[in-house]
C-alpha cells in the first residue's frame, strides 16, 4: 500500500499487502492465493488460500474454498473447510457444508448447509475406538440394586 504525503510515494507500515481481485474479474477454474486476498470478482471453480480469504459484498463464488480465514459479505454456493474460522457477515449468502473448528454468522447473514466444528479439525483422529468407551450393559448391571 501506498501513501502520498507531500507528493512522495512512501510504504504504509503497519499494514499487511494484499491482492485485490475486483468487482469486473470473472475467473473459471482452479486458483490458488497466498497472503490476503480480497475478491469482489465472479469465481466458478476451486479457490485454495494460504491466508485470510475476503469475500467482497459484490463477489458471486460458485465453489469449493479452502482457507485459514473466510471472511465474507458475498454470495457463495460450495463446500468450505477454513482451518482457523470463517466469518459471515450481513448481506452474505452461504449455501453449503462448512468445516471450521470456529465460525461467526452476523444478523442478517443467510447459512444454508451443515456445519462440522469436530475436534478432528485440531488433528485428532476419532477413526479409531477409545478405551474409555465400555459397554453400557455391563456398566448398568453394575448399578442395579441387588433383586431388581
Amino acid at each position: 500500500m501506498w501513501a502520498f504525503r507531500n507528493s512522495q510515494p512512501e510504504l504504509v507500515t503497519g499494514q499487511e499487502e494484499f491482492t485485490f481481485l475486483a468487482k469486473d474479474v470473472v475467473f473459471r477454474g482452479t486458483i490458488t492465493l497466498e497472503g490476503n486476498v480480497r475478491i469482489d470478482g465472479q469465481i466458478e471453480g476451486e479457490i485454495h488460500s494460504a491466508g485470510t480469504l475476503t469475500i467482497g459484498e459484490h463477489a458471486v463464488i460458485t465453489g469449493d474454498i479452502k482457507a485459514e480465514t473466510l471472511i465474507t459479505s458475498g454470495k457463495i454456493k460450495g463446500t468450505i473447510i477454513a482451518s482457523e474460522k470463517i466469518k459471515l457477515l450481513k448481506p452474505g449468502i452461504l449455501i453449503g457444508d462448512i468445516r471450521t473448528p470456529a465460525i461467526f454468522i452476523e444478523a442478517g447473514a443467510i447459512f444454508h448447509g451443515q456445519s462440522d466444528m469436530g475436534a478432528t479439525m485440531q488433528g485428532e483422529d476419532h477413526s479409531a475406538p477409545s478405551e474409555k468407551i465400555h459397554d453400557l450393559t455391563v456398566h448398568r448391571r453394575g448399578l442395579r440394586a441387588p433383586g431388581s
